[in-house]
């Protein structure tokens, strides 16, 4: 048995989202089809498309015909029928639907990329310059951040929120390292009753999951290197899956996965990471902030 046939089986048995095992699939098909020396144009005339549908399928943009791989592997001189099955076997998993699938009604198409990067990320490194990330939110928390004025849809906003965070407790779960301005904790989303349990949240979290990592970026840091919006840099145990820097606007976001882009954010999170207060400084932070708040609310 060849490594590269060993590398197959472990990634279609490990416990890896639908997106990843695309964006993986599509790697080892582009492999397959450079190692022959044959052109995108010439794979996409294989399966009645375009060299255009072929970069959509090695990038994982979108799903997988059985049909399509069946011809792609046998144009690329994949004769064994146990890896033949292997990559048929991957292309039905990759296209099975995800658990946000259930909130798709809710979701812009762009966001439910990330969700299934983040289910799948073994390291998320996150900048938020005004509010908790997601990923740690309480449901108040959450509630007040994401309300649009329809009761329903905000539950399930909320929903969606809190089933994100079950992969902290996951046996494998991901590190999450959160870098979060002050300012995030000088604003009173919700009120200071919310704010403060959201501090309590926190403290606890981080005392009770050692792959919780949060750093307070203080006023005090002066002038920092954030680039003024939140990003995210995610990581995944796959080695064909690079690094992938996401950010998000009011209407859109952006995948970057260019190694020079990718690096750019890196450079400007590990200045950030240096900036902000150690990972005790920032629980110390947070839990004297969290008794100013209970005297604010006492005298309220």
């Amino acid at each position: 048995m060849t490594d590269e046939h060993d590398e197959d089986a472990e990634l279609l048995t490990a416990d890896r989202g639908p997106m990843v095992l695309r964006i993986a699939l599509g790697s080892r098909l582009r492999g397959l089809r450079e190692d022959r020396g044959i052109s995108r144009e010439q794979a996409g005339y294989t399966i009645r498309g375009s060299h255009a549908k072929i970069s959509r399928l090695e990038l994982g943009r979108t799903g997988f015909k059985e049909r399509d791989v069946r011809d792609l592997l046998t144009f690329y001189g994949v004769d064994d029928s146990e890896r033949r099955e292997l990559y048929l076997d991957m292309a039905r998993r990759a296209n099975q639907p995800g658990w946000w699938q259930h909130y798709n009604d809710l979701l812009p198409s762009w966001f439910e990329t990330y969700l299934g990067l983040e289910q799948a990320a073994t390291t998320i490194r996150s900048y938020e310059p005004q509010f908790v990330p997601g990923l740690l939110q309480t449901a108040d928390y959450a509630r007040a951040v994401v309300s649009a004025g329809d009761g329903e849809q905000t539950d399930r906003r909320v929903d969606l929120r809190l089933r994100r965070q079950q992969i902290l407790a996951r046996r494998s779960g991901p590190l999450v390292w959160a870098i979060i301005d002050e300012s995030a904790f000088r604003r009173p989303v919700g009120g200071v009753h919310i704010l403060r349990d959201q501090i309590d949240h926190l403290l606890d979290t981080t005392a009770a999951l050692p792959n919780v990592r949060i750093q307070v970026l203080p006023f005090a840091a002066g002038g920092s290197a954030s680039p003024g919006c939140p990003f995210s840099i995610l990581r995944f145990p796959e080695p064909e899956l690079p690094d992938i820097v996401y950010t998000e606007q009011l209407t859109s976001s952006v995948y970057l996965d260019r190694q020079r882009d990718v690096q750019a954010y890196k450079s400007v999170m590990d200045r950030l990471s240096v900036q902000a207060l150690p990972p005790k400084s920032s629980t110390e932070f947070l839990a004297t902030l969290r008794t100013e708040l209970c005297d604010r609310a006492a005298t309220a």
